[in-house]
This record gives structure tokens, sequence and C-alpha cells, in this order.
């Protein structure tokens, strides 16, 4: 090899490049790059010779996502200077989130040292680490039943910041808890857990956007979403409740899910057909079992199921409002739950077999489950906590 590219490879690295992306630089394989750097390491030569270079570790990864010993010497005379982590950022070529991060992690503008946030860098970069649940087995046990039960990542993560406000050494972030199952899980328990989450899926998969087409409704003398109560909008009373039916096989059977719009709380109502007299008996059935204040409004999207809304509306006394063509999201909280519901009720299987008694156990479930909007209370606390208040 040229020592031209020799010197070239090493440059590279000292500045940062991954051996993956120096070797496509100079038009060599991984392999030769990997030797080129061994042998400079040997001659002394990949490493510069700064002052405190034999005393701090060396990290294995080399990589210009990670700031260098030099940069972290240039932060800290730019603190000394009083200068903003924003001033850094625009002359070390970085985001200021990366500069604001580095600072806030290593002791703050008075406190931060180049040596020991590089020390520090080193450490957090060493691996393999010893896995969270093996190093807190009661808080993974902890963890795993609650994912039986159906919680996220998420749910399960905040919960634990709530049951325990001082005590930081129980909290856990949902990331690290997809991690446990995506990357370190293994065996049979990893295909449990990863059956437990909301997808079902054993590993990270990319979204993609879908495509959705609906007809034009027919119902007649519809009343619009805009002609709701304000009331109903900035969620104050309990009461209005959004609708909707989610279809099984080939559409042949379906089950009506309900959601009160300030507590999320939900229902699931077993459908026998999907007729329009029979869906409004069923709703009215179930909604008789609730207190009166609890329902003062429903708001359906144009499905034909909803086309005996009037007769709906008379003997119960709750107006029916429509949403707009093609909106779902004007129905935000019944799609959200439809969503949570599809952990019970996959796509693709018939719901007949699922009897009423089966529904309210799932309802229960879900109604059991802290949510990020209620600042990870339940949907049922919010409901009698809402209730209580209501006069």
């Amino acid at each position: 090899m040229a020592m031209e590219k020799r010197h070239l490879i090493v440059e590279l690295l000292k500045g940062g490049w991954t051996q993956r992306g120096a070797a496509r630089a100079v038009g060599m394989s991984i392999r030769t790059v990997r030797r080129v750097r061994v042998e400079a390491r040997e001659m002394s030569q990949l490493l510069a010779p700064v002052d405190q270079a034999s005393i701090l570790p060396q990290r294995k990864c080399f990589t210009n996502f990670r700031l260098s010993i030099s940069e972290r010497e240039e932060i800290r005379a730019g603190l000394e200077r009083q200068e903003s982590c924003r001033q850094l950022a625009r002359r070390l070529g970085r985001a200021p989130s990366t500069v604001t991060r580095e600072v806030a992690a290593n002791g703050g503008r008075e406190g931060y040292r180049a040596v020991n946030a590089e020390v520090r860098a080193a450490a957090a970069a060493k691996r393999p680490k010893t896995l969270w649940h093996h190093q807190k087995p009661a808080q993974g046990e902890e963890t795993c039943a609650l994912l039986r039960l159906r919680w996220s990542p998420q749910q399960i993560a905040h919960r634990f910041r709530c049951d325990h406000p001082s005590q930081p050494e129980r909290w856990v972030s949902a990331e690290t808890i997809y991690q446990s199952i995506y990357v370190q899980g293994k065996g049979e328990l990893r295909k449990e857990l990863a059956r437990c989450l909301r997808s079902g899926r054993a590993k990270r998969i990319p979204r993609r956007p879908r495509e959705s087409a609906r007809r034009g409704s027919t119902i007649k003398e519809m009343v619009m979403i805009s002609q709701r109560p304000p009331e109903a909008e900035d969620r104050a009373l309990p009461g209005h409740w959004e609708g909707d039916l989610i279809m099984g096989a080939n559409n042949k059977s379906a089950v009506a899910t309900l959601v009160e719009r300030a507590t999320r709380f939900g229902m699931l109502i077993k459908i026998d057909n999907q007729t329009a007299e029979h869906v409004r008996d069923r709703i009215t059935a179930e909604i008789t079992r609730l207190p009166q204040e609890l329902f003062r409004s429903l708001t359906w999207d144009q499905g034909s199921e909803m086309a005996a809304h009037k007769r709906f509306t008379i003997e119960t006394g709750i107006p029916v409002f429509f949403c707009d063509p093609r909106s779902p999201w004007q129905r935000g909280s019944n799609e959200n739950w439809n969503g949570l519901v599809r952990q019970f009720l996959p796509k693709g299987t018939s719901l007949r077999k699922h009897s009423q008694d089966d529904l309210d156990h799932i309802a229960s479930l879900l109604n059991g489950r802290p949510r990020q909007t209620l600042n990870w209370m339940t949907p049922s606390e919010a409901l009698n906590q809402l209730v209580a208040l209501t006069p």
C-alpha cells in the first residue's frame, strides 16, 4: 500500500472517522483499514500526543458523532470566557443541544472539566453492559408482570416515576424496556413479552403511510360536529362520548366502541349485526347502565350503522353529532382507544366468539392502564375523580 494512503487512513481515524467510513473514503476494505490502525497504534502515530493522553482510557469506537478530547478542551476554555453553548456549538460545528447536554452532564458551567468528561464518556461507551433487569431483579419481575397485563413500556416507565417520585433508582425508561425485549431478550420469554406489546412484534419495523378510501355517507338529517357544544371541546365536563365500530374478519363481525372524552374511559359493546336498528338498541341498552350525567352527547363517524340516530336521540335524550368525511382526528380519543382494543381483538379475526362479559373484562383492563394525557392516572381513577367534583 502506498505510504500516502496509510497516512490518509491515519489522519481520517484521528479526525474521528469510523473505520467503515475511512475504508470507503480511500477505496480500501475495512480489514485493511483495521490493520493500518493497529500498526499505527503500535508506532504511536494514531493518537495525538496531548498532555492527558497517557492517563485517559482509550475508546474502541472512533466516530465523528462523539466529542473528542480537543473539542472538550475548547468547551472548557469557552466556558471560562463566559461564552454561551450556542456560540461554542457554532465554532465547533456541533448542534447546540450536543454542547448543552455535554455541559449539563459533567458538572455544569462552573464544574465542567474536559478530562473528567472524557473519562466519563469512555466509561459509558464500554461494552458489554450489565442488563438493567439483572441489576434490579425485583423491578424486572414487576415490569414483566405489567407487560403481561398489556401495559405499554411508556405507561410502565411513567407509572414507576409517579409511584416512586423520591426513589430514582426504581425508575426505568421506556426505551430500556423496549431494548430488553427487542435486543437483549432471548428464548420463549422474549416471544411472550413481545406478544404482550400492542404491535405483537418481536422486532421494530419502519412505519409506512397507509392509504384509505371512504365512501360518502347517505345518513339523513345529520348534525355536524361543528354544532357540538363548546364544553365538549375543552373536555371540562364528563359525558361527551365518541364512538365507532371495529370490524372482524371479512367485515362479518363487529364490536361497538365508546370513549368518554374527558377521562378516556371506554366501553366495548357486543354487536350481533350491523343494522342501524340493532346498533341503536345495543348502545341504548349499555349506556342506560351509567348515571345520566355521564352521557351528554355522542360523536360518530358517517358510518351507516348510525342511520337511526334520530330515534336514538328521542329514546335517550342524547344528541348525536357526526364528523366530517375522512376526518378521523375529530374522534381522536376513540381512534386511540380502538388501537388499544386491537391488542386484544386483532384484525383479521372473528369477533363473534367474544361475549359481552369478555368485552367488559377487556375494557376493565384498558381502563386500569395509566395514560400520559391524564398525567399517568388511569381512566377509571380520572372518571371517579371527575364525577366526584361534578355538581
